[in-house]
């Protein structure tokens, strides 16, 4: 299937407000079922990627419900102890689903087996699995070592004590930073199951990626009544014997700041002005940095408590720029979007473990922005990307990446000819894409 995207001639004048946070959303429904008690979750999101976690949970015997027209779900926990003691699970293509199920489903009692799709299948898990079984959890690789699927033999062996600056009777694992943030925020909503019979220490080696999602994941629980002591700058989180969750009656989830880079991108490219409610510069979600660069690339940036504004005038023209997107990584195909539309090269650097998302995103991206007529320089950990003096339209494939699908649809509301394959990827994390891009134009109020 494909899309082909209208242009859009004119200066947009709009204002949106944006689905939930994918991230926020299944970190949230993680925490949820590893507390005790009912828990109200607003604002969450409704897509592909937290619909696999919604049925996960459900499939483990959780009390959980939708009311999609409130954009609510209800979530009775279980501290970490599933009714159903067993589970196949589908993930999708779902990183955060696959790996907090991982860290989670380590400590249970039951016996269990994850599995996705064919990508998913050539997604690194090693460090975090390594990390689980130096807890005393028993995790098999069903075919390929270092990568799903997954099986849970139901039994937790305990480790060797040892001695800690907390105590002796302490369980110690160590994961590596460098592949996804996401294996140490599993570890962390986690530890708290771990904790049970022991102290738990969470030790990081080589540097951290993504640090802005960590920052969430520690908030968020936070939130649910758990707290951490963090020594150095993301180097070891240690847990107290016996620490667990408490419910909060409610819970809001902030709009999608990945999400929102989009609509920032159309202002930039298009011209005019475009405002994303629920968002502010406190927000939870690192992505809001992503308007630091188009501000640097000759953008206007207003922001309040409860919205973040960009415009760009007609005689104001859009310049590359040189820009560290480690923090902020899931707005990089963003960024490289607006490049075509740039005077100048725009370099995007520090972010080799994008290699190991949904595709190869410096790959694929550099070969994408090619087919518009872009000199592209792929690097180990970015790229350097100059326009040419005239875009070429161009079919894009989208490797089925719903951040390739999106990033590279907004390129159609300037340049005539813009054609989008398989557009339905989108459903995992924005099925409203589309249609809110098209009527872009007519949202001076929200929707």
């Amino acid at each position: 299937m494909y899309q082909s995207i209208i242009p859009f001639d004119g200066i947009l004048d709009a204002a949106v407000v944006l689905p939930g946070s994918k991230s926020m959303t299944n970190r949230a429904l993680i925490l949820a079922a590893l507390s005790e008690g009912t828990t109200l979750l607003e604002g969450v999101l409704d897509s592909e990627d937290t619909q696999v976690l919604f049925e996960a949970l459900h499939q483990l015997g959780l009390k959980i419900e939708h009311i999609p027209n409130l954009r609510q779900i209800l979530v009775t926990g279980t501290r970490g102890i599933f009714p159903n003691q067993y589970a196949n699970i589908y993930v999708g293509n779902s990183g955060t689903t696959a790996r907090f199920l991982t860290a989670v489903l380590a400590f249970s009692n039951g016996k269990y087996r994850i599995y996705g799709k064919p990508r998913m299948h050539e997604r690194p898990i090693r460090d975090l699995v390594d990390a689980l079984q130096s807890l005393g959890s028993e995790i098999c690789y069903d075919e390929k070592n270092g990568f799903p699927p997954l099986s849970f033999s139901g039994v937790c062996q305990q480790p060797p004590a040892t001695v800690s600056g907390m105590e002796q009777n302490t369980k110690s694992a160590t994961v590596s930073g460098s592949v996804s943030s996401q294996f140490l925020s599993a570890l962390l909503m986690a530890a708290p199951l771990a904790a049970q019979s022991a102290h738990v220490e969470l030790h990081v080696s080589e540097t951290l990626v993504s640090k802005p999602y960590i920052r969430m994941t520690l908030e968020m629980m936070k939130s649910f009544g758990v707290t951490t002591e963090m020594i150095g700058d993301f180097e070891t989180f240690r847990f107290a014997k016996g620490t667990t969750y408490q419910t909060p009656k409610t819970y809001q989830i902030e709009p999608d700041a990945s999400g929102a880079s989009y609509f920032f991108a159309a202002a930039a490219i298009c011209g005019g002005s475009v405002t994303v409610s629920g968002l502010s510069r406190q927000s939870l979600q690192g992505d809001v940095a992503f308007v630091d660069c188009l501000e640097k690339m000759g953008c206007n940036v207003q922001q309040d408590d409860n919205s973040i504004t960009v415009s760009r005038s007609a005689e104001k023209t859009l310049c590359g720029i040189s820009v560290d997107m480690n923090s902020f990584s899931d707005t990089a195909q963003t960024l490289a979007a607006i490049a075509l539309f740039a005077e100048g090269t725009t370099e995007i650097t520090n972010i080799e473990h994008v290699r190991f998302k949904e595709t190869d995103r410096i790959r694929d991206l550099a070969a994408e922005l090619r087919r518009f007529g872009a000199i592209v320089d792929e690097r180990p950990d970015g790229l350097r990307i100059t326009p040419p003096k005239q875009l070429t339209p161009a079919t894009v494939e989208t490797y089925d990446d719903h951040r390739m699908a999106m990033s590279f649809a907004v390129v159609g509301l300037r340049l005539r000819g813009v054609v989008i394959k398989n557009p339905e990827c989108t459903r995992k994390t924005f099925p409203d894409f589309f249609n809110l891009l098209e009527n872009l134009k007519k949202l001076k109020f929200t929707f």
